[in-house]
């Protein structure tokens, strides 16, 4: 159990705890997508990134919306796993001194990011099915089916222009 939260003894108290940790997630991507859009060279992975941005900024409403329905109050967890993804997608981006080989390597790292929301919103929607709280599942569908489309677009873009470049 971490020092601030509380022991998970239920698959409610998991499914809260869920949330909070993919909300604190999702407000780390918040923060970190203008500087990748801002660092990518391509024109089209820095307008991926601007609208994964907005998407985002609407995914956490999204989540604020599901505690509210749960009864919940809006509270975020340390994501360990978030802060490793962005901690290492930092430090290889930063080790990339060609401008294509930065963009191939921020493609990757977002898609590391976009997998791991997806596991996430995946839990979190058979946790709220069993817990009869299909509104709450309706919801966050609406996110993982987001994170989907971004994951296909993104590979798209690797194996279409960015890749190539920086071989």
């Amino acid at each position: 159990m971490g020092l601030l939260s509380k022991p998970i003894k239920t698959l409610d108290d998991l499914f809260v705890h869920t949330l909070q940790d993919i909300y604190y997630a999702e407000n780390q991507i918040v923060k970190n997508l203008p500087t990748m859009a801002e660092k990518a060279s391509s024109p089209e992975l820095r307008q991926a990134f601007e609208t994964h941005l907005v998407e985002t900024k609407n995914q956490v409403q999204r989540l604020e919306q599901v505690f509210q329905m749960h009864g919940q109050p809006v509270k975020a967890v340390t994501c360990a796993a978030m802060d490793g993804i962005l901690a290492e997608a930092k430090e290889i981006i930063g080790d990339c001194g060609d401008e294509q080989v930065r963009d191939a390597a921020m493609l990757s790292a977002a898609q590391a990011v976009e997998h791991y929301e997806m596991t996430r919103y995946g839990s979190l929607i058979a946790y709220a099915k069993q817990l009869g709280r299909h509104d709450c599942a309706s919801v966050l569908q609406q996110t993982l089916d987001e994170e989907k489309a971004t994951d296909r677009k993104l590979s798209t873009i690797a194996e279409g222009r960015i890749n190539k470049l920086a071989a």
